[in-house]
């Protein structure tokens, strides 16, 4: 189920929603931030063309809906008016739509052909996701052109229906709304129109930067993520996008998020490259106080790797969409923290004052590190969230979530602002999200992590020590990297609930990599945080990596 012959499309993530409904509360609509339409097996799909129809269409004529005027203020307004009044849910009413299966939702697939903005020279196509099955809250889109924001109409005749669900679904008729969409430009080549981003259940989104395949996801917001009591899932109702002017380079698109304890008004300005880039602005308005506000929200996927192996019995030798946390203070420190799949749910805080920027990123591009044909691992985009304007004090927050399949998006990111979230407040965030590769530059001054490594502490192949922790730390390039063997430097080390047995720190001849070793004991039970730095010639030389270790 998990690597089904679409191009760019995964929906492993999707179906973990249903089998592993104890996560939702943690992980919400993980399911709904992955999971595309028509992604039917090729061969099913070739089985059943016969029940397809063959000849283009052209796309139904919208529905007769007056235009109204249409700004982000208006928008932002409409918004903080409706946080004065009582939540109200929209809800698919019953109907063959709210019947349909996983199997029955994979059958289904939007026209190509009925693709809405087709003209001459336009860089843009926009296509729907079907309702039903998990997505059972309809959505609206509009088109803005001039000021003027009008209804989209979307019928039965815009989608695909192979068999046997072709004949659960009446042929004609106008659909409630829809469950999301998905846009399409020429993001790899000229000739062809390929997903650049797609909405899909509650406020998550995913996007592609060039040569990436779908991995991680973000959302619109967080509310009261993995602490005590029930976890809140804003939604994305309405979509209203600017009809992009022939040979435009970037698409503007605004949306209205709904939730029992707040509203908000979002504005995402996007443009597609190797960095596919989105500059967005957030308006909240609070109808309650809310415990924690996750501001910027990430979510992956990390089941195994050279840091936390686990006991898999896979040939992979790694499995995951993202293998770190980074976090740039704004001053002259960057941090690292490899991520985990821990023994028990874990979080981190990581305190900062207007961060410069943070991310889940997937820094290990080779494929012999992953050796998975289908899933494409290496190719699983890197996002960064860079913060525009005063954020002030906060903490960025990592949730890791046990699992035991690459199906479940266990990993959690987003920053939290330290003013408490109150009822009648607006707030206004803006930050940037950059997905891609998004490789570090050649020019960059501190070294990096390469690698982390983790095993019994003791002498290898000699004299382990299991109830020990050995990790092992590659940190390659920059300043330090250029640097001989004998140079004057140290490794500054800090640990907590935990005793350092031995470390060393030397350069690996013949390269630019320098491997800091450290062996750590702890009680039964402990949660050890340790951080490490190499400083020298006065001034610090490396980014600081973070690890967080739970004795068993």
């Amino acid at each position: 189920m998990k690597n089904l012959p679409v191009p760019n499309l995964s929906d492993s993530h999707l179906f973990a929603a249903c089998t592993h409904p104890g996560r939702r509360r943690v992980l919400g609509y993980l399911a709904a931030s992955t999971v595309l339409a028509g992604a039917l097996p090729r061969a099913a799909r070739a089985a059943d063309q016969g029940a397809a129809t063959a000849a283009p269409v052209v796309a139904a004529p919208p529905a007769a809906n007056p235009p109204q005027p249409f700004s982000y203020d208006i928008l932002a307004q409409k918004m903080k008016a409706r946080a004065a009044k009582p939540h109200a849910e929209r809800a698919l009413s019953n109907s063959p739509l709210t019947k349909l299966t996983y199997d029955d939702y994979q059958r289904i697939q939007f026209r190509g052909d009925h693709a809405r903005w087709q003209g001459k020279d336009e860089m843009f196509r926009l296509e729907a996701f079907y309702l039903g099955w998990l997505y059972k809250t309809p959505v609206e889109l509009y088109q803005v052109e001039d000021g003027k924001a009008t209804k989209m109409a979307f019928r039965n005749e815009d989608f695909q229906f192979y068999n046997p669900i072709s004949a659960k679904i009446p042929e004609t008729g106008a659909l409630p709304g829809v469950a999301g969409f998905r846009l399409n430009t020429p993001l790899n080549r000229a000739d062809k129109f390929d997903e650049m981003v797609s909405f899909l259940g509650a406020s998550y989104f995913r996007a592609l930067g060039r040569g990436n395949v779908y991995g991680l996801s973000a959302r619109g917001l967080s509310v009261n993520t993995a602490i005590s009591g029930a976890e809140e899932f804003p939604v994305f109702t309405d979509f209203y996008l600017e009809k992009p002017a022939p040979g435009a380079e970037t698409v503007t698109l605004y949306a209205a998020l709904e939730s029992p304890s707040l509203t908000g008004a979002y504005r995402f300005v996007m443009k597609p490259g190797a960095a596919t880039k989105m500059e967005v602005t957030v308006q909240l308005f609070l109808r309650a106080d809310i415990q924690q506000l996750g501001i910027a929200p990430l979510t992956s996927m990390y089941l195994f790797g050279g840091n936390d192996p686990g006991n898999f019995n896979d040939f992979r030798p790694e499995v995951h969409d993202s293998d770190g946390l980074m976090i740039d203070d704004g001053g002259d420190l960057r941090y690292w923290r490899p991520l985990n799949n821990p023994p028990q749910l874990a979080t981190s805080y990581f305190g900062a004052e207007n961060p410069r920027a943070f991310g889940l990123m997937q820094r290990d591009r080779d494929w012999n590190d992953y050796l998975d044909a289908q899933a494409l691992y290496n190719l699983r985009p890197s996002l960064r969230v860079e913060p525009l304007g005063d954020w002030g004090k906060g903490a960025v927050r990592l949730v890791e979530i046990p699992s035991q399949s690459e199906a479940n998006d266990n990993i959690v990111a987003f920053w939290i602002p330290s003013a408490p979230a109150k009822a009648g407040d607006a707030l206004t965030f803006a930050y940037r999200l950059s997905w891609g590769m998004l490789p570090l530059p050649p020019e960059e001054a501190l070294a990096h992590v390469k690698r982390t490594r983790t095993g019994h502490g003791g002498v290898a192949a000699v004299k382990s020590k299991p109830d020990t922790r050995k990790f092992v730390v590659d940190f390659e390039g920059g300043l330090l990297g250029n640097l001989p063997s004998d140079a004057n430097v140290k490794t500054r080390l800090t640990i907590a609930k935990g005793k350092i047995e031995q470390q060393t720190l030397s350069k690996i001849e013949g390269t630019k990599t320098w491997r800091f070793v450290v062996d750590v004991s702890a009680p039964k039970g402990a949660v050890i945080e340790l951080s490490a730095v190499i400083e020298g010639y006065g001034r610090t030389l490396t980014e600081t990596w973070l690890y967080q270790w739970i004795k068993e």
